[in-house]
């Protein structure tokens, strides 16, 4: 259940903050409301059709100051900016972490529960236990749900945080940009490592997102075990699958 928490109201336009510059006001408000140690989490690889999904998670308590300069949400940094200011978070965040869940798991479980599975990974990765977690979005998809079988056995660690979430938290909140900044630089990574074990289909580059050099490999190769088999893809002919996203989505 998300967390009864207040957020302070942003100027906005468009639907959009004024500022894609973050700040800690909203973490701030909500440590004053007495969430002491709280926890940005966001999400990468979501869309993607190779590869893990992933889930940064920072923390934050009163003593930490204002972030590094130059963080902003991942998709508004140069892949050059990202990884070099990744030590400075690290050094700047209470603690910090990275989790993932594998393409054989977003088949077996579906990519809500994936990425719960890949955000209580990073949670038990830390040091420390939050008194609330931040997600980016209007969707809770991090608190268990009210459910057994598979996904309850896959489920890792003790029960999550309480949550509060915000829509466009990643271009408001220094946590929230933070962690997204730690997942996409850890993925990315990962991805270009498995590109020199499946060269054909360019994830050097395109990451396991849906770019047409990807799209047309998929069609001549087929997919290869890193692939969500279980997606609308090319060279996979399951009546099933989930459609696959747009192939002009931009990567997150």
């Amino acid at each position: 259940m998300s967390a009864p928490a207040r957020l302070p109201a942003r100027r906005t336009k468009g639907g959009r903050p004024t500022s894609t510059k973050p700040s800690l006001r909203v973490e701030r408000d909500l440590q004053r409301q007495g969430f002491r140690v709280l926890a940005g989490m966001d999400e990468v690889g979501r869309g993607a059709l190779a590869g893990p999904v992933s889930v940064g998670v920072v923390v934050v308590d009163e003593t930490v100051r204002s972030a590094p300069q130059g963080v902003r949400d991942s998709k508004l940094m140069t892949a050059a900016a990202r990884e070099q200011i990744v030590p400075r978070l690290r050094r700047w965040a209470v603690a910090s972490a990275v989790g993932h869940a594998s393409a054989t798991e977003i088949d077996e479980i579906g990519i809500m529960a994936a990425l719960r599975l890949a955000g209580c990974r990073a949670l038990a990765a830390l040091d420390v236990v939050p008194d609330l977690v931040i997600l980016d979005g209007n969707h809770d998809w991090l608190t268990a749900p009210e459910e057994v079988g598979l996904f309850a056995e896959l489920s890792e660690g003790p029960a999550t945080p309480p949550v509060t979430t915000m829509i466009k938290a990643d271009l408001a909140c220094s946590s929230v940009a933070a962690a997204s900044v730690l997942a996409k630089v850890e993925r990315d990574t990962q991805m270009v490592a498995l590109a020199q074990e499946h060269p054909q289909y360019g994830w050097a580059e395109n990451k396991g997102y849906s770019a047409t050099a990807h799209m047309d490999a998929l069609a001549a190769h087929g997919p290869c075990v890193l692939h969500r088999r279980s997606w609308s893809l090319p060279g996979v002919g399951h009546d099933d699958q989930v459609p696959a996203p747009d192939p002009e989505q931009v990567s997150s």
